[in-house]
């Protein structure tokens, strides 16, 4: 991609410029800047998108959870000075933009979930990826997508990285343990920005069934269930995904124009 990461104090985050609405992207537990390639190529133009890198490595250990995540948002939106932003979060990044539009409802103007966590996920299923063991990790990363080839090298090593500093391992295992309590299904009703949710039918992490749970508890929400999808449809059906999202993006932009 293009698009350079910029530093502003402790903020790091790319930035598009190409329109007035704010799309802000929240990428998961292990998420890395590639995962929203697709989303990025195609609203950069039109929309001001915005990708904050969420500080699961950076915070003090002491404040490592998502709480932590969802106040580096606030601060980061409010340091920007955004006036609203349609906030779009895959796998733990979607749990992020919940937690941030239930905490700051004025500054969302719609939310975007994709297999998100939030109501039930199993990110590890029975055991955290091994050290060392290259390729364990290959298969638990492909195994989070229908076609397994999407599983880069480059994104394989990005998890063997991460699972091989002990330090980021405990970030990683402290913020996974973190969003395991903070299940949002008594707090789901309060969100009332329009809500788009993408899911993959084979998704294994935050299966299927918990995409259909959203919709039951969002009030204005819509859901499309992709076939032949894992845990990142933005990733493994970018057209179709882009797709539903420009769609949703328009209905909402028409329905509540900047004034």
């Amino acid at each position: 991609m293009d698009y350079a990461i910029n530093q502003e104090g402790k903020f790091k985050y790319i930035e598009t410029k190409g329109g007035e609405e704010n799309l802000l992207l929240l990428h998961g537990l292990f998420g890395a800047l590639s995962n929203f390639e697709g989303i990025i190529r195609n609203f950069s133009k039109s929309y001001n998108v915005i990708v904050p890198m969420l500080p699961i490595f950076e915070l003090p250990i002491r404040k490592v959870s998502l709480t932590g995540l969802v106040d580096h948002v606030a601060e980061f939106v409010d340091y920007k000075g955004y006036d609203k932003v349609h906030a779009l979060g895959n796998s733990l990044g979607g749990h992020v933009a919940l937690l941030y539009t239930l905490a700051h409802p004025e500054k969302v103007k719609s939310v975007i979930l994709t297999g998100s966590s939030g109501l039930f996920e199993s990110a590890m299923g029975s055991s955290f990826p091994k050290r060392g063991d290259y390729e364990f990790i290959q298969r638990k990363t492909a195994a989070t997508f229908y076609d397994p080839s999407v599983a880069s090298k480059e994104l394989v090593d990005e998890v063997f990285d991460i699972v091989n500093d002990r330090n980021k391992a405990i970030r990683i295992i402290a913020t996974a343990k973190s969003a395991l309590r903070h299940n949002l299904a008594d707090t789901l009703h309060r969100i009332k920005a329009p809500t788009l949710l993408v899911w993959g039918k084979d998704d294994t992490v935050t299966p299927a069934f918990v995409g259909e749970k959203f919709h039951e508890l969002i009030p204005n929400s819509r859901l499309y269930i992709l076939d032949r999808c894992g845990h990142a449809p933005m990733m493994e059906h970018p057209l179709q995904f882009n797709e539903y999202l420009e769609e949703f993006l328009q209905d909402v932009v028409a329905a509540n124009p900047i004034s």
